[in-house]
């Protein structure tokens, strides 16, 4: 279990992807709460499909958004909380069972559970980033929350693990090692977005989170308060954005603009009648621009977003979490604001779409509160709930003693 840290302890964030790197510096209040005093971002270079491509420009591009959240909030930070989008994360479920007997389990009797757990996990090309218990059982009786305290002959519990792949991890650290910074913690980019923008009905019912960045969309299924399940998939609105140039032959930079103006998944009837201006590539003289009807753009995109869903929806048929994971679905990330992209994710996914953004932040500027922000406030939800909320265990235990076990009892139902 994690180390408190006192209230009032500053808590950042950085979210590097595809396309930007934003950084959210919040402290944290006696009320539990956050307050942001710090943000900065920047156009991100280097990346690739969510994965370091070149170090250099990387390393520039996370130094310059870190640098301006600290000058806004007139603080030094060393430790970060990061996000995780390279190295393909996916999931592995185990379960365990070890003996206890008979004896009232201790914090020492999960802590043996959850590490013999997490030490099945052998894959020379693939690090761990999440061991996540999503359940315990005591003699084969499940539906238990915290064991702690109970008394039973074997102790046993489900465990969600997250891992990525060794070299694109061990790249972003690199990065973040070279901007002298500390990584507090590694958090997989779907799952904290889920914390920035889901309701505690609909973690408890079970949702789908659908965060669709730069160069992945990625996937994270909630269900009874836990994340159960991720997956990665290596196409997102860069995707998009190159399709545009390279079918209207036009830069990049202008295929970014004309999706973020006027793409649409979604046809109508006056879209093959409004023309669009298409600058050329090579052309220098606006003047040769081609004009091409808008229904030609909308046929562009629109396959690549169908492509995206359809491969979401095979991949949660194929996790078995396809049913379990409710009817429910969050979209958030960038390139979920196209137009359109809503009502095409519930005809390919059968399901009812939102799209998320994340849950108010006090000091939290309205620029920076959309859902391409996200990842970057769930990570500090993450570093709240789990570096300063949750004590450790000798502190609960102190806590025992003195004020009974109902009170600290109470403390487990509604904060383990």
């Amino acid at each position: 279990m994690s180390k408190a840290v006192s209230p009032g302890a500053h808590i950042a964030a950085l979210d590097v992807g595809t396309t930007k790197v934003a950084c959210f510096i919040a402290s944290s209040g006696e009320d539990g709460d956050l307050q942001v005093i710090g943000v900065g971002h920047h156009r991100s270079r280097g990346m690739r499909n969510g994965q370091v491509a070149n170090l250099d420009e990387v390393e520039s591009s996370v130094r310059e958004a870190v640098e301006a959240a600290e000058q806004m909030a007139n603080v030094r930070v060393d430790q970060v909380f990061v996000n995780m989008s390279c190295g393909a994360p996916r999931s592995t479920r185990v379960d365990v069972e070890l003996a206890v007997s008979g004896h009232q389990i201790r914090d020492t009797d999960v802590r043996r559970v959850l590490d013999h757990g997490s030490g099945m996990f052998d894959d020379a090309d693939r690090e761990l980033i999440h061991c996540i218990p999503t359940g315990y059982s005591i003699d084969g009786g499940n539906g238990i929350i915290d064991p702690r305290g109970m008394y039973g002959e074997k102790l046993g519990v489900s465990i969600h693990l997250v891992t990525a792949g060794i070299g694109p991890a061990r790249n972003l650290a690199t990065v973040i090692d070279r901007c002298h910074l500390d990584v507090k913690d590694r958090v997989v980019s779907p799952y904290a977005a889920g914390l920035a923008c889901l309701v505690d009905d609909e973690k408890d019912m079970g949702v789908t989170v659908i965060d669709m960045g730069g160069g992945t969309t990625s996937i994270a299924v909630f269900n009874d308060s836990q994340v159960v399940f991720v997956e990665s998939i290596a196409i997102g609105g860069n995707h998009v954005t190159n399709d545009i140039a390279k079918g209207l032959s036009t830069p990049v930079v202008k295929a970014e603009r004309l999706k973020t103006v006027y793409g649409t998944v979604a046809m109508t009837p006056g879209d093959s009648r409004e023309l669009l201006k298409v600058p050329l590539v090579g052309e220098d003289d606006e003047n040769n621009a081609s004009e091409v009807p808008k229904s030609m753009l909308v046929q562009i995109i629109q396959p690549r977003i169908e492509e995206t869903f359809e491969l979401v929806r095979s991949h949660l048929e194929a996790s078995g979490f396809g049913k379990s994971a409710g009817r429910r679905v969050v979209l958030t990330g960038g390139a979920s604001q196209l137009e359109g992209v809503r009502d095409l994710a519930e005809l390919v996914l059968d399901k009812q779409v939102r799209l998320g953004r994340p849950k108010m932040i006090r000091g939290l500027p309205e620029s920076v509160s959309g859902p391409a922000f996200s990842t970057a406030a769930g990570l500090l939800r993450y570093g709240l709930k789990e570096h300063v909320l949750r004590p450790s265990y000798a502190v609960m235990a102190a806590a025992n003693q003195k004020r009974g076990f109902g009170r600290i009892g109470q403390w487990l139902r509604e904060n383990f």
